[in-house]
């Protein structure tokens, strides 16, 4: 059976809601930024698709899920894509043609980390999941410490960071050095490589390696003077690949191509709808549109990755026979962890506009973000620490003694778990927007408040039963040459037909609601020359 007859399987109610989902993270994303913003839709998104699957046995690991998927997504937001989507507007021909171009690989360097992650739950025994818990606490203890000795040692406003000594093309290296020395000592406590640590190393050596050769070696630089860290994300979606090929996990090469190129030709997508309908003459935040339609697009691509998934990969057998602690930190991690790394950006904006709101009271700053510049520890982060004893007290209770408050079934711990989540995240964007709120924000805050209500609705729907599963050995090299094959060519014909399209409605005119960039020529505002000391970093 050809691949395309397995996607029709998929039930309706996964492809609403999934796209639904993403793109309401991706709406609240835009408002936060980088990686931690990346990852609520991440989270989001896959807590959808996993509860549509109608599989209990995926139900069981909603929260692993949950957790993977928001650092899958979370790697994409690393890169910097607002001067490629400019690059559309220049009027400029072959600018245009590049921006298109560049948006495909920046939206398929987005999806397919997100595939690799969230394969993981889907198709690895208890015993081979759990190993990568304690390589991801180690990390994130790095990563911490990392942000706390750089803030003290290094700090720059983020305008100046050029001016740091750890500066190199404004890229995460540094974070990326970080996770391997963290998990090479996991290596050394455990005696040797394992299929958790060997994975995240692969991924590891594979940004160097990218980063190294087509930046440093070959000069490649996709929107100078901004970061690089598109050449890492190339780097990561090859070692997965070394990975699975060397492992046999040919499924989760599948996920990652198929969301890849699918995310890919959706984000690139989103960029030409929101130009059409400039067209029309209509005064609105496109941003914002543009973003909630290249998320929903990107919800598609999730969708196809790992609805496929659900029914090409074999029932999990003792799904949840995992430590208790690792249920439980997957838990805080999505509901606690992530919120926190967001929310509190809400508490800096309000800082700047409430002239009430000081940024010290009876002692304590307001937020101190764990960072000695702010203050270290606040009153935002009493709250959250305070949010999160509760948790962890509350879920080791209902381990020993089952509360009533969470549901007996995992459909509705799903169910609950999704919905807490949603709300959760909704109210904090509004939140943020509230101080400074004006007519235009409710393209934004609007939007994705009456799309939220939507997918609670959708959400108390029974899903489907999941669809008979069928071994994927059978066709999976075949399916792999061929998304890699049609993938491309489709990819060409679409990026070709948006640059005509574009350039026919706007002529040679730049168009509106952007800054003017043009990459070539003459006349080019791209430059590969670092930003001078005193200069603000583009």
């Amino acid at each position: 059976m050809e691949l395309t007859a397995y996607l029709s399987q998929i039930p309706w109610e996964m492809w609403i809601l999934g796209a639904l989902s993403l793109s309401i993270g991706w709406g609240i994303r835009g408002n936060f930024g980088h990686e931690i913003g990346a990852a609520m839709p991440g989270a989001l998104a896959i807590m959808a698709i996993v509860i549509m699957s109608g599989r209990p046995d995926w139900w069981q690991r909603i929260h692993y899920f949950a957790m993977f998927g928001a650092i899958g997504w979370s790697f994409g937001g690393s890169m910097s894509y607002m001067q490629v989507v400019s690059y559309t507007h220049s009027g400029h021909s072959l600018t245009i043609f590049y921006g298109f171009a560049n948006l495909f690989v920046i939206g398929f360097l987005w999806s397919a980390p997100g595939g690799i992650a969230i394969a993981m739950p889907a198709i690895l025994t208890s015993d081979q999941l759990k190993l990568f818990f304690f390589p991801f606490l180690v990390v994130f203890i790095g990563w911490a410490l990392q942000q706390f000795f750089v803030d003290l040692f290094f700090h720059r406003h983020p305008m100046q960071r050029h001016e740091s000594p750890l500066y190199w093309y404004d890229t995460d290296w540094l974070d990326v050095l970080i996770a391997m020395i963290a998990v090479l000592i996991v290596v050394i406590m455990r005696g040797g490589f394992d299929f958790s640590t060997s994975l995240i190393l692969h991924m590891g050596v594979g940004w160097y390696v990218a980063f190294l050769v087509l930046v440093n070696l070959l000069k490649l630089r996709m929107t100078p003077p901004r970061g690089d860290n598109w050449s890492g994300c190339v780097g990561i979606v090859l070692g997965a690949l070394v990975f699975c090929f060397r492992n046999g996990l040919e499924q989760v090469a599948l996920a990652i191509l198929l969301t890849g190129i699918v995310g890919g030709i959706g984000f690139a997508s989103g960029q030409q709808i929101k130009l059409l309908f400039i067209k029309t003459g209509l005064q609105t935040n496109w941003h914002s549109i543009l973003e909630q339609i290249q998320g929903f697009l990107f919800g598609i691509a999730l969708v196809a990755g790992v609805g496929t998934l659900s029914i090409l990969t074999p029932r999990i057998t003792a799904a949840t026979d995992l430590p208790v602690w690792t249920h439980i930190f997957a838990v805080v991690f999505v509901l606690v962890i992530i919120t926190y790394l967001n929310h509190r950006k809400a508490a800096g904006t309000w800082i700047e506009q409430v002239e009430s709101l000081p940024e010290k009271f009876f002692g304590l700053p307001t937020v101190g973000l764990f960072l000695r510049s702010k203050g270290f520890f606040g009153w935002f982060e009493i709250i959250y620490v305070s949010v999160g004893i509760a948790f962890i007290l509350i879920l080791t209770a209902h381990t020993k003694n089952p509360i009533d408050l969470i549901p007996e079934s995992w459909l509705g711990r799903s169910q609950l778990l999704y919905l807490v989540f949603l709300w959760w995240i909704v109210t904090f964007n509004f939140e943020r927007a509230l101080t400074g709120f004006s007519p235009h924000r409710l393209v934004t805050e609007g939007v994705i408040t009456f799309n939220a209500i939507i997918a609670t609705i959708l959400m108390a729907l029974k899903p489907s039963p999941a669809k008979e599963i069928v071994p994927l050995f059978i066709n999976c090299v075949t399916w792999l040459m061929d998304i890699a094959f049609y993938g491309t060519v489709i990819t060409l014909v679409i990026i070709t037909i948006f640059w005509l399209l574009t350039r026919i409605v706007f002529s040679d005119h730049p168009i509106a609601y952007s800054g003017l960039h043009i990459r070539f020529g003459p006349e080019r505002t791209a430059t590969k020359a670092k930003p001078k000391p005193g200069e603000r970093h583009p």
